[in-house]
């Protein structure tokens, strides 16, 4: 069983773009760009009972992030955001709560569509 909801974002902007969205609980990290596996395990090594979610950018340092989380951490689920937006920060809110939505995070019901 999992202890909570865990989502691994690449910079603070991320964060505070998702962070109003969110009507539950959910721990919040940030990689800062693009991180080796020691610092990745470091991060994530207290949150090792969470469900994991990404939710990085549409560019290569995003993909960069994904494939790492991928070899070392295959449970987490992958959040994307739309090519047209490209950074999780300048998506509109109401896009990412939908996102957000259809992987079961509680949402505020302003942002619903």
């Amino acid at each position: 069983m999992f202890e909570g909801k865990c989502l691994i974002v690449e910079g603070r902007s991320d964060k505070l773009r998702i962070a109003p969205i969110l009507n539950e609980e959910v721990t919040i990290l940030c990689t800062n760009g693009t991180i080796g596996i020691h610092q990745l395990e470091e991060l994530l090594d207290p949150y090792e009972q969470y469900e994991l979610f990404t939710f990085f950018d549409a560019d290569a340092s995003g993909e960069k992030l994904r494939a790492l989380m991928d070899r070392h951490y295959p449970e987490a689920e992958h959040l994307r955001t739309m090519p047209t937006y490209k950074e999780v920060e300048t998506t509109p809110r109401r896009v990412l709560a939908a996102i957000l939505l259809r992987a079961h995070f509680s949402i505020h019901k302003e942002y619903i569509l």
